[in-house]
């Protein structure tokens, strides 16, 4: 647990490059407006729209692999045992805190106003749904049209049922889990594949939004660097939006929770601010859970319960993740000004809760749930995603922060509820046993 991979210059990492297309998409889609400059403008468009066309074919392969593998090997409480059962209550309680404060977030400061959305990308959607026309389209009544028509929920329904019934056959059952395993870490690699071009995807997304508003803003007499100048306005609101949201989060449920379970809050943050940090800079809470785990034993809690907490909470307790999720989407509605009921947002909140557990381990999986979840709600799943990905690296390093964080205290907590924090680990306390201690975070 103590070697560690040598880890890039900053200038040489995947982020810096993000960023490097983040400012370079601001720069020459300022200088090349769309009405001057249509050639360049159709060239940002196709780096924008080809990165999303390939996200939108990892969505339902990945979703249904990962949540059938994932309720196949975790979803028998009885096998997962009395610290299982705790654990995924902690965590969908804590998550479902997430996902309503983020509704709140956006309904109060509506990030969305303002922000450029195509309005020929959402002029052929439908109305949205009602609560019941939702809770009647969640029955999957043909898998393989709701995959092409890109209806996620009922796919999600779809491989939550199945991954039950897998469990339920016992070992007869072993051939098509290790099939539904094998598609999922193709998967994994493949979405690896599709997200090292990132940068390039920023890049299009920005400049074409940037090209876009100095050709003219909508609704206003501002063209040029002053329309860009307002983009980066809104776009500055969102990213607040999510910073506020995240620290809300910390204060008013981490810290209660830290109060309650009597964790010293003081000795907590000094020991998850080395791996934080290190998810910040990394926009990758996976890259330092080796880290997490050292600091966790470190405080006090006994490595069996942080080798199966932490890693399990990678899949059902992405805090941060979770939050992003519904302010994300209300930010796509405002922008296309589609009025959702609040019964419609909620939902859309329980949607979430499921879709927001089947691709744990993804990079951007947020960016491949809302793509999929929106649509089925009447908003432009695609539009959208374009439009918030300009900055979407910027609210990912955030957020990756917070759920490595979220994960540090889930294993606080259930030691706590366990009676064994602080509890010094036996000699032969190694992390080395096949039980629980060797489940494995998703790569």
């Amino acid at each position: 647990m103590t070697e560690t991979t040598p880890r890039k210059p900053f200038w040489r990492s995947g982020t810096a490059l993000i960023f490097f297309g983040l400012v370079l998409g601001v720069v020459l889609g300022g200088f090349l407006p769309a009405d001057r400059h249509p050639t360049a403008f159709a060239f940002f468009q196709f780096c924008s729209k080809g990165f999303l066309a390939l996200i939108k074919g990892i969505i339902v392969p990945l979703l249904v692999a990962t949540i059938i593998t994932g309720i196949a090997q975790t979803g028998d409480l009885k096998a997962v045992g009395r610290m299982g059962a705790k654990a995924l209550l902690y965590f969908e309680v804590v998550t479902t805190l997430a996902l309503f404060l983020g509704l709140g977030i956006a309904n109060w400061l509506r990030p969305g106003d303002g922000l450029p959305l195509k309005t020929d990308a959402h002029a052929q959607l439908a109305a949205p749904k009602s609560g019941w026309e939702i809770a009647l389209h969640a029955f999957p009544s043909n898998l393989v049209k709701h995959a092409a028509d890109g209806d996620i929920l009922p796919v999600v329904v779809f491989a939550t049922l199945f991954g039950i019934a897998l469990t339920r056959v016992g070992d007869r059952g072993a051939p098509v889990l290790r099939f539904f395993d094998g598609v999922a870490q193709v998967m994994f690699k493949y979405t690896a594949m599709v997200m090292s071009l990132t940068p390039i995807g920023v890049f299009g997304a920005m400049a074409y939004n940037v090209s876009h508003m100095a050709a003219g803003a909508p609704g206003t007499e501002l063209k040029g660097w002053p329309a860009v100048f307002d983009l980066l306005k809104h776009y500055s609101v969102l990213v607040g939006s999510l910073y506020l949201a995240l620290v809300l989060l910390f204060v008013l449920v981490f810290v209660p929770i830290m109060l309650i379970a009597r964790i010293p809050v003081l000795a907590f943050l000094q020991h998850v601010r080395e791996p934080a940090v290190m998810a910040f800079s990394t926009a990758s809470s996976e890259a330092a859970l080796p880290k997490l785990l050292e600091q966790m034993e470190k405080l006090g809690v006994p490595r069996r319960v942080a080798s199966f907490v932490i890693p399990t909470g990678y899949s059902f307790n992405l805090d941060g993740s979770t939050l992003y999720l519904v302010l994300a989407s209300l930010t796509i509605a405002q922008a296309a000004k589609i009025h959702m009921p609040l019964t419609t947002q909620i939902a859309m909140v329980l949607t979430f809760m499921l879709t927001s557990k089947g691709v744990a381990g993804v990079p951007r999986a947020t960016l491949v749930i809302i793509a999929g979840t929106t649509q089925g709600f009447g908003l432009p799943g695609e539009a959208g995603v374009a439009m918030i990905l300009a900055v979407d690296e910027i609210m990912d390093m955030a957020r990756s922060a917070l759920n490595l964080t979220g994960n540090g205290l889930a294993s606080c907590v259930i030691a706590r509820w366990e009676g064994v924090f602080g509890e010094k680990p036996p000699p032969d306390d190694t992390g080395t046993s096949d039980g629980p201690a060797a489940i494995q975070a998703p790569t």
